[in-house]
């Protein structure tokens, strides 16, 4: 089947990784270091290896039409030149403590871990990393800014970019109208309804928005479409860790400040690293943010939650392209992805919009593969109930995306010793949800609300 890659077709084949086969790569970044993992026979953890560039195993690649070759090189150049570029990192520190709001705080949910003691008053103690705080209310600001920075570093004056729940795309204008960009967003008529008044911020910060029928999967190829048509006047702004090397690198580079503040933060507060990581799953990228510091960490484990949809059985609609999907190319790279046996994409369906998408982070792919990630699905209902939870217990209000790592709680939380020290990415907040015309969470029944 076609990939979404205009003037080409690119087959999303299905391929299964052989029995043994051990990935081979994984780029990763301590203070802007490129270092690769393998995975160690025995173990869950992975280790160093020389990298090969866009490849995590198997997984990743650069399969795209030959037009986009070149635009994807010098793109990857100006990211490599970055890495070691003083000035770039200095203005970039800059943005993040003074614009976006960085750090963001490590905040120790006191109610929510006793919510969840045993009957000896025994539990885990759990933390929220309070990306939901940062300036646009979600994490996705620290990636946009940078590649702002990026975008204008080459010469670009106008971007384009595509959004779901509308987080990004709201980041992006922000920034645009900050750097003095021309800004684009393409978003799907259904996460217009879904989420009306982000697509209000976005024209009140100066972006055009561009509705494309469809979710986030058509917004992102009709963007991608667009792009190709203005190669050389128009900057691409990746909010996902997917899609083409680099792309899937440096957005898990540029929010890879998560993790790294998260382990400062942790040695702060109790002198070590976490125990548990737990992040929803939808691309891959938020997830990545947390994890990708503790990679090498043998002892923190990492856990991403997909969105389950209706229901636990595989035929249900779903958004879980890690825990259902098969390995295959889409949007540019191989990864694991939700197909038919035909290798046509299947429809995604989630409560969360920022979940909807059929492909995932190759990066999170190999790190499934090596054993390394852990990652399970709850459903819409299951979601719902973690938003409300979070409401009545820490008068925090999470985005539904988040709300699938606070629903994992119920069933993680019993499992874990005393004092275990979990960190859940709070990454975003969920008022939009509240707004939605869907009403999602005020329509919940009465006695929902009281289950919880």
């Amino acid at each position: 089947m076609a990939c979404n890659f205009p003037m080409v077709s690119l087959p999303c084949v299905r391929k299964v990784i052989p029995a043994g086969h051990e990935p081979l790569t994984l780029n990763t970044n301590l203070n802007f270091r490129s270092t690769s993992f393998t995975k160690k026979p025995n173990s869950h953890v992975v280790q160093e290896k020389t990298p090969t560039p866009g490849k995590f195993g198997s997984f990743g690649g650069k399969f795209v039409p030959e037009i986009l070759i070149a635009p994807l090189e010098k793109l990857e150049a100006e990211f490599n030149s970055i890495l070691e570029d003083h000035e770039f990192k200095a203005e970039l520190a800059a943005a993040l403590r003074d614009y976006v709001g960085r750090e963001t705080p490590l905040y120790h949910a006191h109610n929510l871990t006793d919510h969840y003691k045993n009957i000896n008053g025994e539990g885990p103690e759990i933390y929220l990393k309070r990306e939901d705080l940062g300036h646009g209310g979600s994490y996705k600001m620290s990636n946009v800014i940078a590649q702002a920075l990026l975008a204008k570093r080459m010469g670009q004056k106008s971007v384009i970019t595509a959004t779901s729940a509308g987080n990004h795309g709201v980041a992006a204008a922000a920034v645009c109208a900050k750097y003095s960009l021309d800004c684009t967003i393409f978003i799907g008529t259904r996460d217009i309804q879904r989420n009306p008044s982000s697509v209000q911020r976005m024209k009140l910060l100066g972006a055009q928005v561009k509705a494309v029928d469809g979710n986030f999967q058509a917004a992102v190829s009709e963007s991608t479409r667009s792009w190709i048509e203005n190669l050389e006047t128009v900057y691409y702004i990746a909010g996902t860790a997917v899609g083409p090397h680099p792309i899937p690198t440096m957005v898990r580079e540029f929010y890879s400040v998560i993790g790294k503040e998260t382990r400062k933060q942790a040695m702060e507060k109790w002198g070590g690293v976490p125990d548990v990581l737990l992040a929803c799953v939808g691309t891959g990228c938020n997830a990545l943010g947390l994890f990708h510091e503790f990679i090498g960490d043998e002892s923190v484990r990492m856990i991403g939650i997909e969105g389950g949809g209706v229901g636990s059985n595989t035929r249900d609609l779903h958004s879980a392209s890690l825990v259902r999907g098969e390995v295959g190319v889409y949007h540019g790279a191989m990864c694991y992805l939700l197909q038919d046996g035909d290798g046509q994409i299947i429809r995604t369906e989630s409560v969360a919009s920022g979940l909807e998408f059929p492909g995932v982070s190759p990066e999170l792919s190999f790190l499934k593969d090596s054993g390394r990630l852990e990652c399970y699905t709850v459903t819409d209902q299951e979601a719902l109930d973690g938003y409300k939870r979070l409401c009545h217990l820490e008068g925090i209000i999470p985005a539904l995306e988040t709300s699938h790592a606070f629903a994992y709680l119920e069933k993680l939380c019993p499992t874990l010793t005393h004092g275990a020290k979990v960190v859940v990415n709070c990454s975003g907040t969920g008022y939009n949800d509240v707004c939605s015309p869907q009403n999602k969470i005020l329509s919940l029944s009465k006695n929902s609300l009281d289950a919880v």
